[in-house]
This record gives structure tokens, sequence and C-alpha cells, in this order.
């Protein structure tokens, strides 16, 4: 059966962040401009020309995790793309992941910004931050 994939706003991954029995990764797939646009804090970094390629690491990485929530710049190419990517690879996989739910961003980074969010200037890789509650 093939995941969907649906849109989920800022402030609908605020309230499902502040939910206790949900586990959320969000995961930016922009290129280059995460090193000099900021990012949303805490996200992890798989960038959408290497994503295939790295899309193992991804699973392994957001293990204990059931919602993931892609987002590029705009949220109108990259992101849905990487989500339709992982939720294929999930879907040819023979093993439970424990990922659920599969999300983009809609309006992307650059509508979390313009919502006056905050973003993370960090270079470390992952990010350590934690997102507003």
């Amino acid at each position: 059966m093939a995941r969907t994939i649906s849109y989920i706003t800022g402030s609908e991954l605020l309230a499902l962040k502040r939910r206790p029995n949900i586990a959320i990764a969000v995961v930016d797939v922009r290129d280059d401009e995460r090193s000099y646009d900021g990012h949303i804090a805490g996200s992890l970094h798989y960038a959408s020309g290497t994503f295939t390629d790295k899309i193992s690491n991804l699973v392994q990485e957001v293990k204990g995790k059931d919602t993931l929530v892609f987002h590029c710049a705009l949220s109108q190419v990259r992101g849905p793309k990487c989500a339709r990517r992982l939720a294929n690879y999930l879907d040819e996989m023979k093993e439970d992941t424990g990922i659920k739910n599969i999300l983009v961003l809609e309006r992307g980074f650059n509508g979390w910004e313009a919502s006056g969010r905050p973003v993370c200037q960090c270079t470390d890789v992952p990010c350590k931050g934690e997102y507003a509650k």
C-alpha cells in the first residue's frame, strides 16, 4: 500500500511538537542555501542533490521517530520530491521503521521564516537546537 504524503503548516508543526506521544524529525532538503539562510533548529540536513544516495542513513538517523516533516525553500519541488522518494523507499523495505507519517511543511523554510518563527544559524551537524514550542 502506497503511503500518503500530506502538507502541514508551521502552526500545526508547532502544535504537533507539543504532543508528548509524537516523535518528530524535521528534514531540510535544501542544498547550499541552508548554510547562509539558516535553518529550523533541530532539523536534519539531507540535501536534495544527494538525497537518494543517503536515504538509508536518514532512516537510521530517525529511528524512534514516527513523523517526518520535509521542507525545502518553498516546499514546492525538492521537499515533496524527497518525501515521495522516502515513502517509496519505505514501501519497498520489508522491515518496520516505525515511521507512520510523512509530511511536507507548507510554504517551506521561507514561509517558516516569514511567519516570524525562529531560525537557527549554527553550523553544527546535526543541529542540536530545539525549535520553538
